[in-house]
């Protein structure tokens, strides 16, 4: 039984949901193993990404795993053991168990971020490697690297396959890793144009489905439109647009493939007002029309 009173090796389909808020919306979660007993390693046990609602308010005394979250997007609060610390873009932080726990999202800029769900008797000096003690806040350097990782895990988290636990596993390290470079990389040395690349990539990463111009993106990042024109060019190969577009179409094929649904319904979900461009866009981009990945999920 661990210190929040749930017998882990009897957690079932009840306690798993009181692990997660109600405060936020288009959750995406992932569950490897809610009973991972005490692993003398590292276990991954879930995860997710969350769009907190402007009441978002959480207050714990405990948890049962030890966790790490990444804000990737909005503002907010937390309170870890009594020290209060401000989260942003790029913030990340750490808890065990035991920790009190308070986090609040900035009404008026309600938080978007990851989290994962670790257990194992090396969680606490893994993440103190990684320079992310639990009880603590940190500032990561290259934010978009990380959260393409995290964005990674949650995807492959939720196909349930005989190698998930694997896959999870590997990518779970490498989001450790990344951590830690930026741990041991002093940021003098990040170029500030690279930085500056990083942080319109994530923004447009948390924010495709509402995102629809070069203008709005520039607007977003506070800065201009040609700059962002240029750092795209010079570091993904492509333009913001393309980019922006390529992150709509993975998500509406997210969409269509998990949920199904109505194509003119999934079009306006990523903002595409006339569902035949979309379908057009689409195909462009992953070579066969929405239609077919409905029959794929079909007979999937």
């Amino acid at each position: 039984m661990d210190r929040s009173g749930i017998d882990m090796d009897k957690i079932g389909p009840n306690e798993a949901t009181a692990l997660l808020s109600r405060q936020v919306t288009g959750g995406r979660y992932f569950f490897l193993n809610l009973a991972p007993g005490k692993s003398p390693g590292l276990a991954w046990v879930m995860g997710g990404r969350e769009h907190c609602n402007p009441d978002y308010a959480l207050a714990r005394r405990h948890f049962p795993f030890h966790g790490l979250e990444c804000v990737v997007a909005g503002r907010g609060r937390v309170k870890l053991d009594g020290r209060e610390h401000e989260l942003g873009a790029g913030s990340a932080f750490a808890y065990a168990p035991d920790t009190d726990c308070e986090l609040r999202a900035d009404p008026s800029d309600p938080m978007v971020k990851y989290f994962v769900a670790l257990a194992g008797r090396a969680v606490g000096a893994r993440l103190s490697r990684c320079g992310v003690t639990p009880g603590t806040v940190r500032r990561l350097a290259v934010p978009a690297e990380i959260t393409g990782v995290l964005e990674d895990l949650v995807r492959e988290g939720q196909h349930a396959g005989p190698l998930t636990g694997s896959i999870c596993s590997a990518l779970g390290e490498l989001l450790l890793l990344k951590i830690e470079a930026t741990t041991t990389q002093a940021s003098p040395t990040v170029e500030p144009a690279r930085a500056a690349f990083l942080r319109c990539k994530a923004l447009i990463d948390a924010h495709a489905e509402r995102l629809g111009t070069l203008e709005e993106i520039a607007r977003l990042a506070a800065v201009e439109g040609s700059s962002v024109c240029r750092w795209f060019r010079r570091y993904q190969g492509t333009s913001p647009y393309q980019y922006l577009l390529r992150r709509k179409m993975t998500i509406a094929a997210e969409h269509l493939i998990e949920h199904g649904g109505l194509i003119k319904e999934v079009a306006a979900r990523v903002g595409f007002d006339d569902p035949y461009h979309f379908s057009r866009a689409f195909k462009a981009v992953h070579g066969v029309a929405p239609r077919a990945l409905l029959n794929y999920r079909r007979v999937g």
